[in-house]
């Protein structure tokens, strides 16, 4: 009776110590991902860096977070065009996210099923960090260039031969993006 009860009591503590060990690796992980974004992205706000490893990013990925304005923009009536999937993707070669990459491969699901808003909330996140790593004029210039893409991206499906037309909810996520600039 006593050898069925240590055989037991050994068998509840080694459980116990496996998932404590388990966790503790997790954490590990989870650290070791947020330094590789730290030193790939140089982004120094933990904050921020904890909500892009729970997003799922990692050092491999992070590129694919540049893309995100763009994403949004597409998504914004419900549904992803064929010319602004093409559009992005164009962008995605642009950015060093080739086929068969980690990016890559965390794009096309982007563009496959819409992302929820926590991705975009954390690419403002992302995008009011940076900032406040740049000057005003690096600043001035990336806002640009992401507006004048992201509107791209708005222009590509509506219109006349897809030129012109931009609905109301991307305007509205164009207005987003320039906001998120704010200091």
């Amino acid at each position: 009776m006593d050898e069925r009860r240590s055989a037991l009591e050994d068998e509840f503590f080694h459980k116990q110590d496996q998932a404590k060990l388990e966790a503790m690796k997790g954490k590990l992980d989870v650290q070791a991902t947020k330094e590789e974004l730290r030193k790939v992205s140089g982004m120094t706000d933990d904050a921020v860096l904890d909500k892009l490893v729970a997003l799922g990013l990692t050092a491999k990925t992070v590129a694919a977070l540049s893309l995100v304005p763009l994403i949004s923009v597409a998504w914004a009536d419900g549904t992803i065009q064929d010319n602004e999937r093409d559009a992005i993707l164009h962008g995605a070669a642009g950015k060093g996210l080739d086929e068969g990459s980690p990016g890559f491969g965390l794009l096309k699901s982007w563009l496959t099923k819409q992302p929820d808003d926590g991705l975009f909330m954390a690419w403002e996140l992302y995008i009011k960090a940076l900032a406040s790593q740049l000057n005003d004029e690096q600043t001035r210039l990336l806002k640009k260039q992401i507006i004048n893409f992201a509107s791209l991206i708005a222009g590509s499906a509506g219109g006349f031969l897809g030129i012109g037309k931009v609905s109301g909810s991307e305007e509205k996520v164009l207005a987003r993006i320039e906001a998120a600039f704010a200091k």
